[in-house]
C-alpha cells in the first residue's frame, strides 16, 4: 500500500472511492495573484480595459471554472458545489490584485481543487483581458488558504511572507 490515495497497489492511477465516507460540510479557500504594470492596474479600476468590465467578466470564469474542474483535472470527482465566491483585491502599493476563491459543498469529498481551479482560471482571464496593453503580467502564488470538512479536518496555511 502507498501513501498517495490516487495510485492502486500496482502504482496504476484511479479515481478514489469516495462512496464509503461521510457527509459533511466542506469549504476551501484559495489565494493567487497577478502583478502587472502600475498603468494596468489603473485601467483594471478605473474600467477603461476596452475588452470590458475585468472583475465581473473574471469572476465569472473563476466560478465557471470551479464547475468543470473535474474535466481539466483527471482524477477530480464530478462535484454538486453549493456554493463558489470569487473575489479581487487591488493593491496599488505593489501592483498586483489578489484573487480569492472560496468554494463550498456538502459531500463526500473536498473542493480544494475547484478553489485552486477557480483561482487559476479568474488570472487567466485577467491577463488575457489585458494582454494588448501588458504581455509582461506574472500570474504565480497560487495555494490553498484553509480547508475545512471531512476526516482531515483542518488545514489554516501560516501567511506568507513578502517576495517569499
Amino acid at each position: 500500500m502507498n501513501n498517495f490515495t490516487h495510485l492502486d497497489d500496482q502504482g496504476q492511477a484511479r479515481m478514489v472511492e469516495v462512496g464509503g465516507k461521510e457527509i459533511t460540510r466542506r469549504l476551501a479557500v484559495a489565494r493567487g495573484e497577478i502583478v502587472m504594470r502600475p498603468e494596468t492596474l489603473d485601467m483594471i479600476i478605473s474600467g477603461k480595459v476596452t475588452k470590458g468590465e475585468v472583475f465581473g467578466v473574471a469572476r465569472v470564469a473563476g466560478i465557471m471554472a470551479a464547475k468543470q474542474t473535474s474535466s481539466l483535472i483527471p482524477l477530480c470527482h464530478p462535484l454538486n458545489l453549493t456554493g463558489i465566491d470569487v473575489q479581487f483585491r487591488p493593491d496599488q502599493d505593489n501592483n498586483k490584485i489578489e484573487i480569492e476563491a472560496s468554494v463550498r459543498i456538502t459531500g463526500q469529498t473536498g473542493v480544494e481543487m475547484e478553489a485552486l481551479t477557480a483561482v487559476s482560471v479568474a488570472a487567466l482571464t485577467i491577463y488575457d483581458m489585458c494582454k494588448a496593453v501588458d504581455r509582461a503580467m506574472t500570474i504565480g502564488a497560487i495555494r490553498l488558504i484553509h480547508k475545512s470538512g471531512g476526516k482531515s479536518g483542518v488545514f489554516e496555511r501560516e501567511p506568507i511572507k513578502e517576495n517569499q
